[in-house]
């Protein structure tokens, strides 16, 4: 089935608009990131000689860009874009929240945990500048998956976010697995990927946010898939031993501290059985 399960939303004028013009800052804003990028590279010359560090980096390049008009603009820019896409994307949502259905039945399962308690990188912590996190508002689920990444990320990234989750999800060797599991599942674009890829495989999905959860299951549903979605760490999970058939994730690893990240790992080798596989996609490295 296709990637863009349609849920009903229909935006007003006012939400398009303003939703658009939040889309097309981050287009302008790409092409003068790429003016500047070529400023700084003709500045410093070798990549080479750059000094590992980020903040080294950035004390070396940021007296080079200070007056530079573009970068001036970009960052001007970057800080809108940021600090207003998810004020506005909510704001779209609550103008039409009484046309949308939110109640989408189907064969997914969806676990919250009663006891769950949110460790400290994650409790608190405004993701992406999101105020009030993954969970700030009672619809988040919806709000980032079908406004905020559908409707304005979407925008910014030539070739899509849905299909570099296609990419990610393809690239696991076999043809084919019986239990796949998803750590840092989400709002469910990254399952719709493993699904399509591996269509008779049983997906099972984990993460904190039970808002991004709630939306998962309904993309499930109205694509007619039975995952089963659990709100939990990836870094310890309820499942027993040597459970699946591949283990992966998606943009996870860069959200978390390099002692989670490692913690991740190990609890994926446990889930794992033996001759399976592990596939870890994210973002590319500072450079």
């Amino acid at each position: 089935m296709s990637n863009t399960i349609d849920l009903g939303l229909s935006l007003d004028q006012r939400g398009r608009a303003s939703v658009d013009f939040i889309g097309m800052l981050g287009q302008a804003n790409n092409r003068l990131r790429e003016n500047f990028s070529n400023t700084i590279s003709q500045a410093l010359g070798d990549d080479e000689a750059l000094p590992e560090g980020l903040e080294e980096r950035a004390n070396l390049i940021e007296p080079i860009m200070a007056d530079h008009a573009y970068f001036q603009t970009q960052q001007l820019l970057g800080e809108y874009h940021a600090r207003y896409h998810g004020p506005i994307a909510t704001e779209a949502f609550e103008r039409v929240q009484s046309r949308i259905t939110l109640e989408v039945p189907g064969a997914a399962q969806l676990y919250p945990d009663p006891d769950f308690t949110a460790p400290p990188y994650w409790q608190g912590v405004d993701f992406h500048r999101t105020a009030g996190g993954w969970d700030g508002h009672v619809n988040a689920g919806y709000i980032h998956a079908e406004i905020v990444h559908r409707k304005m990320v979407e925008k910014i990234f030539p070739g899509g976010i849905f299909a570099l989750r296609r990419m990610a999800a393809e690239k696991a060797p076999k043809d084919q697995y019986e239990s796949i599991l998803d750590m840092g599942c989400s709002t469910g674009h990254y399952p719709q990927a493993l699904a399509d890829a591996y269509p008779t495989a049983k997906i099972i999905g984990i993460d904190p946010s039970i808002r991004a959860l709630e939306h998962c299951q309904r993309v499930a549903n109205a694509r007619g898939d039975s995952w089963s979605l659990h709100q939990g760490l990836a870094e310890k999970t309820p499942f027993s031993d040597n459970s699946f058939d591949l283990v992966t994730s998606y943009i996870l690893l860069h959200e978390v501290p390099r002692a989670v990240a490692e913690a991740i790992f190990a609890e994926a080798f446990r889930v794992l059985r033996p001759g399976a596989d592990l596939l870890m996609a994210d973002v590319t490295r500072f450079a």
